[in-house]
């Protein structure tokens, strides 16, 4: 990988963290979840290839207006 042992900061929507977990492209991803009162929001889990990889539950930290969940994607 031309970054090295370097991080590589990406941002996007549901569907570019779908395709870069399923890809096994990155290692770790954080997601900044924020409430909703109207609408609908991206059920980001749904689409991942559960055959490929496993996500992994790394920390959860809570600020007054988002929480932040961070995963590793391990292969399988």
């Amino acid at each position: 990988m031309a970054a090295g042992d370097r991080d590589v900061r990406s941002a996007g929507g549901g569907a570019t963290v779908l395709e870069y977990v399923n890809a096994c492209l990155i290692d770790e991803f954080t997601i900044s979840l924020s409430p909703m009162l109207f609408g609908t929001g991206v059920r980001l889990f749904d689409g991942v290839d559960a055959s490929r990889v496993a996500l992994e539950p790394i920390r959860a930290q809570p600020s007054p207006r988002a929480t932040h969940l961070t995963y590793a994607v391990r292969k399988r």
